[in-house]
């Protein structure tokens, strides 16, 4: 391959990173766009290349798309005030205990959508709940800097929850039941590792004794979601919505365990919860074209060109021969390097590449079966935990920094810093210590 090609592509990464760095509230489809037209142009990704590459990130697109649309829905039904007034209610008055509601809170938003839809859930309600407290500014961040940490980190638990973990699950040729039960338990140990570390530090900040709220306002249109509604019918309406949205997560589980296309499932998930609210609040599923994210698949499909270009132009090949030997060694060698590694990577160029470079480099590297399942699992990690180190490690990271600037509450690098410096390093190196004897007990 021609020195030229080389370059560009090289140049045509780093200006797609720097720019979605430098600025953060520019959509991120854009740059990666040009990134990967660049790219495409510079002949390292040929047309032909463009098929695998459609055909990799279809299925883990549409998949996360539906879910999206699932947690959009969510909101239309008025589950963010719900939410809000559930929290309050169940705190009790207490600081310490809305800490621990808020973190539990965060994780089930993860599993029951995904980490960037959580993040577009829980910020907004905590923003919502916190502001109707009076709370002072200080006392609000220990609930969304650990709200934030851990709604982004509940990706890693099930792969459905992050569109990354769904691409590369496809490239190790590895199915969605069989990443949950080798990854399941440790990753939530890791994750409550990391919420009892944040309890720590935060615990001098946070409010013995909550303020009393004013009444919460209710968004009319929704027979049982209307003002001067009875509170438990309000709160069967709610429950039905959860019990049902955590039914399609469980169905995507049995698809994947049956051989049945997982994407179709969250589909026909998503087309029932749109008839279902056309139903009860009378709002066509026409919103839905607005209101969904579509950029996020233009995103994936240009970052995924950009990373195909740096594979074909030697990347991989120069991963294998560092990695290769410490990888190799054992079961504990390849999660605890290859963690690090994905952790490095995701705070210098963002988890979304750093993910698809690892995971590529792992198939190439010839390892056996179980070798290259945990080495891929611990990737997993280190691009979901470990990349929480710096705000540009994750796409939800940077949307969390613009929704709370926007809701009003300033949280500068310095106190982002302050507290992930602390708590992510050891996270990880617990939960890919605990991976590799949790995957050796199961085998």
């Amino acid at each position: 391959m021609h020195d030229l090609t080389i370059l560009v592509t090289i140049c045509a990464f780093l200006l797609t990173i720097g720019f979605i760095f430098w600025r953060p509230n520019v959509n991120e489809a854009i740059p990666a766009s040009i990134g990967a037209a660049i790219v495409l142009l510079s002949g390292s990704v040929s047309l032909s290349d463009l098929g695998a590459i459609t055909e990799t990130i279809s299925g883990a697109a549409v998949t996360i798309m539906a879910t999206i649309v699932m947690a959009i829905v969510l909101e239309s039904f008025g589950f963010f005030i719900w939410a809000a007034e559930l929290l309050t209610r169940k705190a009790k008055g207490s600081g310490i205990r809305l800490f621990w509601l808020t973190n539990l809170f965060c994780f089930l938003m993860t599993l029951f959508v995904n980490n960037d839809g959580s993040i577009l859930i829980t910020t907004p309600i905590l923003l919502m709940l916190l502001r109707n407290m009076g709370l002072k500014p200080h006392q609000k961040i220990p609930y969304l800097l650990s709200g934030a940490l851990i709604a982004t980190a509940s990706s890693a638990p099930i792969g459905v929850s992050n569109i990354v973990n769904l691409i590369a699950l496809k490239i190790v040729h590895m199915d969605l039941y069989m990443h949950t039960a080798m990854m399941f338990v440790p990753a939530s140990l890791g994750l409550l590792f990391l919420a009892f570390l944040l309890y720590l530090i935060f615990y001098r900040a946070l409010p013995k004794k909550l303020p009393s709220l004013a009444h919460w306002s209710l968004t009319p249109g929704g027979h049982p979601l209307k003002d001067g509604a009875p509170a438990e019918r309000r709160t069967k309406f709610m429950v039905n919505i959860l019990i049902f949205v955590f039914l399609v997560r469980v169905s995507l589980f049995v698809a994947s365990y049956i051989g049945f296309p997982i994407s179709l499932t969250a589909v026909i998930g998503s087309v029932v919860l749109l008839a279902w609210r056309w139903y009860s609040l009378k709002i066509s599923p026409a919103d839905m074209l607005r209101k969904t994210p579509w950029y996020i698949l233009i995103f994936a499909f240009g970052m995924y060109v950009i990373i195909y270009g740096l594979n074909n132009i030697g990347l991989t090949d120069w991963l294998i021969r560092m990695l290769q030997p410490a990888v190799s060694g054992s079961l504990l060698n390849a999660s605890v390097w290859m963690g690090i590694l994905l952790s490095v990577l995701s705070n210098l160029f963002n988890n979304h590449p750093a993910l698809m470079v690892g995971t590529l480099t792992l198939m190439s590297m010839g390892l056996d079966p179980l070798t290259l399942k945990i080495a891929y699992l611990a990737s997993v990690i280190g691009s979901d935990i470990g990349s929480l180190l710096l705000p540009i490690g994750t796409l939800a990271t940077l949307m969390w920094m613009h929704l709370v600037k926007k809701g009003g509450v300033k949280i500068s690098w310095g106190q982002y810093l302050k507290v992930t410096v602390v708590v992510i390093p050891v996270t990880v190196l617990f939960t890919l210590v605990l991976l590799s004897y949790w995957v050796a007990w199961l085998f």
